[in-house]
């Protein structure tokens, strides 16, 4: 019988391992007792001092780290330490903190050491970092999304205030004939026999048809929140145009590492094209009007 299961100790299977307490402003950090005199120490979460927690880990002999996903506080440490060459065990709050009797950030990260020394705490799963980097991209061009489509619902509203009914002749006020008649009108033309020349030839309406819906009762104020709303539509759209080069960066230095497939993999089997799709990857907009 192993000397462990005598004492009725655990085995220790990470033996250089250290356990860190996130916080907003400063983090808590815990190594084993053999370590050093002062085994549990504070750092504040400035980049430098995130810096220097890693040179006393280094100094410390430490190799592996547990620290908790707390909000997005982690982010910062955790990047600094795995640029260290750490290994890093990202583990969710809930599954070490449900222990009676721990009341202090000191407590929590000897804790979190003892736990992770044990080989007690589970990994998240954390993405390499090109992926990480891929997902950043992929989440702020989705915002971006969002914050566009809001201000199409302004510029229609700013059209329905002034009686301009174009949503109900068009498909969609952000295809080509919509974009190109919200632009005019918005440069000032208001005339519906010009402004009916947008229409694409592939519209389901007839011209009469278009033209009476945009006679519209034209005032001041409701021009001016539609000439904010599309500059505005504008901007995000530019933005999202910005993530799409960085997205498409990402996705050609992840392909240098990927091997290809032995037989190249099927066409995707659709008709159509999302308009809101990255640009490297859209045809033509498959809505005109």
């Amino acid at each position: 019988m192993s000397k462990a299961k005598k004492s009725g100790n655990l085995p220790i299977i990470h033996r250089n391992a250290a356990g860190i307490d996130i916080g907003s402003q400063f983090h808590v950090v815990a190594i084993p007792p053999d370590r050093a005199e002062e085994t549990v120490k504070s750092f504040k979460s400035f980049t430098g001092d995130l810096h220097a927690m890693a040179s006393w880990f280094l100094m410390s002999g430490i190799e592996t780290i547990a620290m908790e996903s707390t909000g997005i506080y982690w982010i910062p440490a955790f990047e600094i330490l795995e640029s260290y060459g750490f290994e890093i065990f990202l583990v969710n709050a809930r599954e070490a903190k449900n222990v009676p009797g721990r009341k202090t950030d000191f407590s929590d990260a000897q804790w979190l050491q003892k736990l992770h020394q044990f080989g007690l705490l589970r990994a998240s799963f954390h993405p390499t970092s090109d992926i990480a980097e891929l997902q950043a991209y992929l989440r702020q061009r989705e915002k971006l999304l969002d914050y566009k489509a809001a201000h199409i619902q302004h510029m229609q509203k700013a059209l329905m205030q002034m009686n301009i009914q174009l949503h109900h002749v068009v498909t969609t006020i952000t295809g080509k004939t919509g974009m190109s008649i919200i632009q005019a009108i918005v440069a000032g033309n208001r005339d519906p026999q010009d402004l009916v020349k947008f229409r694409d030839a592939r519209c389901k309406n007839s011209a009469a048809t278009i033209r009476a819906a945009l006679t519209g009762n034209y005032k001041p104020e409701h021009l001016f929140a539609l000439r904010q709303s599309l500059e505005l539509f504008d901007i995000y759209n530019e933005k999202a145009a910005e993530c799409d080069q960085e997205i498409q960066t990402v996705l050609d230095r992840i392909q240098q590492n990927i091997m290809p497939p032995e037989q190249p993999l099927p066409k995707a089997k659709h008709n159509t094209v999302n308009k809101n799709a990255p640009r490297f990857m859209s045809i033509e907009m498959a809505h005109f009007c």
